[in-house]
């Protein structure tokens, strides 16, 4: 990858923090449902005074759940603005400084400056920008050049758990979506290729997700490396409220709608998140009776795929499963995608019609479309 393609030196996402009401019992529902493991601690036991937190990994995905010890900690008015919510997506960088002096020479707003984070176990440096709504991007780099070196579980000042939970298949992050209000979609477009380098990858009009109701348009934003994709997604004009809308109605500003976990084994995966009781959205059974035709020849069972609920579509480089859950916070704002890849490097475009109208049924049940 050249310079140009990656100006901030970025290498993957390193994890997702969110703020939550209560990060003992998010800890205990997300090692329980989806079966993560419990691999790191901080708080009032590690000499933290401030918050505590639960890192949650499974494979290569790192979920922390942070909750404020007190009032005054502005995480608290994050949970008081938005419910739970996404408040840090972070990379790993090859040099935090360069990556947040880049970032902020290319148009980005400071959220941390750079700063050594130290424990028995070496020092991380990290710093971070802010992005739409109350969500910032942390930089976080191991080795800088500096002679800086960690050799901890995650990151300072977390202790090493390991408190199992039942692998469901979950192996890394494929990508977050972010709403962002009404004609903003372009701008925050523009600020990840502006800033962070990322290209438009696929575009979705209202022509491609919409009902008799309600539609949206949606750019997803790749980094040149494929290993970052952050769809973008705005309202568009309807007879009735749209996901989008509602999301903005309840989280209050812009924010992290959704994420998508990619697993090898889709039908083992959701097995075990519906044995564990997690909900999921479903479309009618009759999309089922299409999939040899819009699809072509699959490897699974469609009585099993109907069973679950799960989704196919498909490109001209192969076939993609996905299955959407119901929001997991009160407010109907941050929901997951459990997703398999055989091929197929879209996002589901030939299933975004079927997937809005058992969207807008939820939405109706709940008195917001």
């Amino acid at each position: 990858m050249t310079e140009e393609k990656n100006p901030l030196g970025l290498k993957k996402i390193h994890h997702l923090e969110f703020f939550v009401g209560n990060a003992k019992q998010a800890e205990f529902y997300y090692r329980k449902a989806f079966g993560f493991t419990r691999a790191g601690y901080t708080g009032l036991e590690t000499g933290n005074r401030e918050t505590t937190s639960y890192l949650m990994r499974q494979n290569r995905v790192n979920l922390v759940f942070t909750t404020p010890l007190s009032p005054d900690h502005f995480g608290s008015e994050h949970i008081k603005t938005h419910g739970d919510g996404v408040y840090d997506i972070a990379f790993q960088v090859e040099d935090a400084d360069h990556a947040y002096n880049e970032a902020i020479k290319r148009g980005a707003k400071s959220a941390i400056e750079p700063h050594d984070m130290t424990d028995e176990n070496g020092t991380v440096r990290r710093a971070a920008i802010h992005t739409y709504g109350d969500t910032i991007h942390s930089f976080i780099s191991y080795n800088n050049g500096n002679g800086h070196n960690y050799d901890g579980t995650f990151l300072p000042g977390f202790a090493a758990t390991d408190v199992k939970g039942e692998d469901v298949g979950v192996v890394l992050v494929d990508h977050m979506v972010g709403n962002v209000e009404l004609g903003k979609m372009n701008h925050w477009c523009d600020f990840y290729r502006d800033v962070l380098g990322f290209y438009r990858y696929i575009t979705f009009d209202d022509e491609d997700i919409s009902t008799e109701y309600s539609a949206l348009m949606s750019i997803v934003m790749s980094d040149g490396g494929h290993n970052i994709k952050m769809p973008i997604n705005e309202p568009a004009e309807g007879k009735k409220k749209s996901q989008i809308e509602e999301y903005l109605d309840y989280y209050k500003t812009p924010g992290v709608q959704h994420i998508a976990l990619l697993c090898k084994d889709i039908v083992s995966t959701v097995e075990k998140l519906q044995a564990n009781g997690i909900e999921f959205l479903r479309v009618p059974d009759s999309y089922y009776a299409e999939i040899p035709e819009r699809v072509g020849e699959i490897d699974e069972n469609i009585e099993d795929l109907k069973r679950l609920g799960i989704l196919v579509d498909c490109d001209e480089e192969g076939y993609l499963l996905q299955i959407f859950t119901k929001p997991v916070e009160d407010r109907p704002t941050v929901f997951f995608e459990i997703l398999q890849r055989k091929g197929c490097k879209g996002f589901g475009k030939g299933n975004f019609k079927a997937l809005f109208v058992s969207i807008e049924e939820e939405q109706a049940k709940r008195g917001n479309l």
